[in-house]
């Protein structure tokens, strides 16, 4: 059957393929252009199951919220290069995944996956994509997130995102203050929302550092349990995000600073997503 230049041009645009892989598709399928989509989409699966392997330290994160940010939804897309991650086709396939994540609400990843996309799953339009392009293409984090004020922010190369809930608002717009904590934990990378929240072998592993060095420093045996305590409230106060200078205004606490907006006002919870 003869190919004519317009059959393979009407491929690549349904497809997105390179034009030789849309030729050799429908001589393949004999100009049958659903087989040679079917025949595209299994290319696409063995690039993906040849690049499994790959690392994909590049990409982007995606934030979606209600109007009252009472949730608010995060993916990661990644991919191998740069030069994919800046393509304005992986941003809008990117947003893509986002609405169906905001509509579906999917519970997880695996679930996300599943999701419809067109006439596919995200899953299969993703393998299709990396026969397109060549590369993995991956969803590496989903957060779906509710609370009284769930607040996104967005580090400048949209390589790493943050989704702030804050509780005890008392009728302020908490969406700069958000943004402001959202700012903090993109710098400082706390380990924990407070004290509470760290792990006992982290603080056991802390004390002991704090009682090795007391020791090196030959400080007298009696007071070296004294010393690791005051040690670790110093690991705490850097670590911890409630008690970490603030990055806008050092002579406060982010505790302090929630405070001065509303008495009640506090963090709940924080995610931190990072590219790379």
């Amino acid at each position: 059957m003869n190919i004519t230049a317009q059959d393979v041009n009407k491929l690549r645009q349904m497809t997105g393929a390179g034009m030789m892989d849309c030729k050799k598709a429908l001589v393949e399928a004999n100009g049958d252009f659903e087989q040679a989509i079917d025949l595209l989409r299994k290319k696409g699966q063995k690039v993906s199951a040849s690049r499994a392997d790959r690392e994909t330290t590049e990409g982007a994160v995606f934030v979606k919220s209600t109007e009252d940010f009472s949730r608010s939804v995060l993916i990661a897309l990644n991919c191998e290069t740069d030069f994919v991650a800046k393509n304005e086709d992986f941003v809008k396939l990117g947003n893509q995944i986002l609405d169906i994540a905001f509509a579906e609400k999917p519970e997880n990843i695996e679930a996300l996956m599943n999701c419809k996309m067109e006439d596919l799953t995200v899953g299969e339009k993703l393998t299709e994509w990396v026969g397109k392009i060549g590369e993995k293409l991956e969803v590496s984090s989903y957060i779906n997130e509710t609370g009284e004020a769930v607040i996104p922010y967005i580090h400048a190369g949209s390589k790493l995102g943050v989704l702030v809930v804050l509780t005890g608002a008392e009728g302020k717009d908490l969406q700069q203050v958000g943004k402001d904590v959202g700012m903090q934990i993109a710098a400082m990378n706390p380990i924990g929302v407070d004290k509470d929240d760290v792990d006992a072998t982290v603080i056991e592993k802390e004390l002991q550092i704090g009682r090795e060095q007391a020791l090196e420093e030959g400080k007298p045996q009696n007071i070296i349990d004294k010393i690791a305590e005051g040690k670790l409230q110093k690991f705490f106060k850097d670590n911890t995000l409630l008690n970490q200078a603030f990055v806008k205004e050092n002579s406060l606490t982010v505790a302090k600073y929630l405070q001065s907006v509303a008495p009640k006002l506090t963090v709940t919870k924080f995610y931190r997503v990072s590219i790379g």
